[in-house]
């Protein structure tokens, strides 16, 4: 009789093998494994919430950077995140949410020349509950707003036509541009590290400043700012190495064309400047000049005073009995055409609306007229003179407009008083701030906080026959400038209120901000 054996083959011809003690203990621990994974994706994420991203984080910020973005590990609880963010100095403003992602918008600029921190603690992710162990640590962080700075033009001994840059944040002042130039105008870059000018030499015989150049000053300020807003990529201005402040470039020169008006593009990539051939000076016209490539011509009719849209891709210029809205290219056809109006004035930062002037020409009572446009074609009178209006400024809410325009005084004699107003876009409430003494040639520039006004205050020279670098708008050499300061107070219902300006212990005329 045989004996079977355990190892033999079956019918199929495959060995039979018990369970041996690993298998066993593999497949329990499977099991407890597979239990453990189930329980905590049942339970959630047991680790604590950070942030993962602060968009302003050690960044300096502008008047165009009215949102920060918050990015964090996990989906919060809302209420608890918006509850206990603190930022100091206060920063009123709304929260929105976009998955693990939240946007706080500013209801206005940051104050300039401040430094802010941040701090979030306590805020919990969406499935914990009050109390747990899951709440997120303190997150701190720190940002600051631009320095509070302005350029302007000095008037008097070794100063007088150059400009001169001043900054109130770090109590610094320092003159930009070379003696031997006479500055006529000029505009800042928006990151506020150029300005762009047009100047002639010191020694030129022509006066008038028909053979002027253009140039750009380096003004020594670097900044590190955060992407533009809320879902967009960052956007790096630290690619070039900052330079040092009165580093002067040629930008275009006057061989063949004189150069005349000049507008910078908002985002700084395009410089328009309208120009006469020296041969031909019926050969007028537009000319656009980028950077890194030649400069070009529009071909368009001829026109007056112009000014770059905010997109950057087209003018409004005057031409005929109206405004055009031109593009930036050669020969494209009109974008538009605003028949009653003669001057634009300004736009808000989205484009969305302009201030015109219409003038109405009547030989007993000429007016002039400032008018809200909108891009819906509504026109809206806001103001009207019976002497002229000088400039009009969107605050940066774009809920304000700043108007210094001039009136009649009685008399026989022919003299203009100029008066600072505000006017309330949506209540269509005006506040005259501030009347001038009588004069015509005065600037102002708005601080893009839109926390104070400068304006000069010319005094021109006693005799018609003095020369002098620096002249007002009827051609008489300036003898003195002063600079004042008006800050901007907002009362309950968002109207400025009327207050004392302060002046600046500073010679100077044509003052502007910096962005």
């Amino acid at each position: 009789m045989t004996t079977p054996s355990f190892n033999s083959p079956d019918k199929t011809g495959e060995t039979r093998r018990g369970w041996q003690p690993i298998d066993k203990v593999a497949l329990i621990f499977a099991a407890i494994l597979t239990v453990l994974m189930v329980g905590l994706a049942l339970s959630g994420d047991h680790t604590a919430p950070r942030i993962r991203d602060f968009s302003w984080q050690e960044r300096q910020i502008g008047s165009e950077d009215r949102a920060f973005l918050l990015t964090f590990s996990r989906p919060m609880n809302r209420e608890s995140v918006e509850r206990n963010l603190q930022i100091e100095p206060a920063l009123p403003g709304k929260f929105s949410w976009a998955g693990r992602r939240m946007a706080y918008t500013l209801d206005a600029p940051a104050p300039y020349g401040t430094a802010f921190s941040m701090r979030l603690r306590g805020a919990r992710d969406r499935f914990s509950e009050p109390g747990d162990d899951r709440d997120m640590s303190l997150f701190e962080a720190s940002f600051q707003s631009r320095d509070r700075a302005f350029v302007y033009l000095g008037v008097e001994g070794d100063q007088a036509g150059r400009l001169i840059l001043n900054n109130l944040t770090r109590e610094e002042e320092r003159v930009l541009t070379p003696d031997n130039l006479v500055v006529m105008a000029y505009e800042p870059y928006p990151e506020g590290d150029r300005i762009l000018f047009s100047a002639i030499d010191r020694d030129a015989e022509d006066g008038a400043g028909l053979d002027q150049r253009l140039y750009t000053v380096s003004t020594g300020i670097h900044i590190t700012a955060p992407a533009s807003g809320p879902g967009e990529e960052r956007r790096d201005r630290r690619d070039a190495e900052p330079q040092e402040p009165g580093v002067v470039d040629l930008i275009l020169d006057n061989q063949d064309y004189q150069n005349f008006q000049f507008d910078l593009s908002p985002n700084g990539e395009r410089l328009v400047v309208q120009r006469a051939s020296r041969q031909d000076p019926a050969d007028a016209g537009l000319w656009v000049v980028e950077t890194g490539q030649e400069p070009y011509r529009i071909d368009t009719e001829p026109g007056g005073d112009f000014l770059v849209a905010p997109d950057s891709t087209s003018v409004a210029m005057a031409q005929g009995q109206g405004m055009a809205i031109l593009p930036l290219e050669s020969g494209g056809d009109p974008l538009d055409f605003l028949a009653r109006f003669g001057m634009v004035l300004g736009f808000t930062q989205d484009g969305s609306a302009a201030t015109m002037v219409q003038f109405t020409p009547d030989p007993e009572t000429p007016t002039e007229s400032l008018y809200l446009v909108t891009n819906q074609g509504t026109e809206q009178e806001l103001l009207q003179t019976d002497g002229a209006i000088l400039n009009a400024m969107f605050d940066p809410r774009s809920t304000l407009v700043y108007c210094l325009f001039t009136e009649l005084l009685p008399g026989d004699d022919y003299i203009e008083q100029p008066i600072l107003t505000a006017i309330n876009l949506e209540t269509e409430t005006r506040t005259d701030l501030l009347r001038l003494p009588a004069q015509r040639d005065i600037q102002m520039s708005l601080a893009p906080d839109g926390l104070g006004l400068l304006f000069d205050q010319t005094i021109a020279s006693d005799s018609p026959t003095d020369s002098g670098p620096v002249t007002g708008l009827d051609g008489r050499a300036i003898a003195t400038s002063r600079l004042w300061f008006f800050p901007l107070v907002l009362d309950d219902d968002d109207n400025p209120l009327p207050v004392d300006p302060e002046s600046l212990p500073l010679s100077g005329l044509r003052p502007q901000w910096l962005p």
